[in-house]
């Protein structure tokens, strides 16, 4: 069973899933324990070299996932780049979600508010 292990600090949408079934053939989808989601979410921005620290990630994915499996890494970039070569590595295949950005403005009481509304479009391999 081809499962897709979840580096993303976001909730699968209904398309993402549907998409991952049909397009990558993934039937079950991996959620992240929850200290290992809140080490990948808080990527501290003064680490100067994360290998240490993406060292529990790297350690749950080597245990837990298997080749051909697909990972979904999205965050931060270095982060990102680490643990592409690792998933890598290990035979896994690195994906990413791309999306369309569909923006509303309006002026309200004098104050110009954006909504950006953003839709799946498909998962591309890194």
């Amino acid at each position: 069973m081809k499962q897709m292990f979840l580096l993303f600090s976001h909730t699968l949408t209904p398309a993402q899933e549907a998409d991952a079934k049909s397009t990558l053939g993934v039937e079950s989808f991996v959620v992240l324990p929850k200290e290992l989601q809140t080490l990948w979410s808080n990527i501290p921005p003064n680490l100067t070299e994360l290998t240490e620290y993406l060292e529990p990630l790297k350690v749950y994915l080597h245990q837990k996932a298997k080749e051909g499996d697909v990972t979904l890494i999205q965050g931060d970039f270095g982060g990102c780049y680490a643990m592409v070569n690792f998933v890598k590595s290990l035979k896994l295949t690195a994906v990413h979600s791309t999306t369309t950005r569909n923006v509303d403005e309006k002026t309200i009481e004098g104050k110009v508010v954006k909504t950006s509304v953003f839709e799946h479009v498909l998962f591309r391999k890194y």
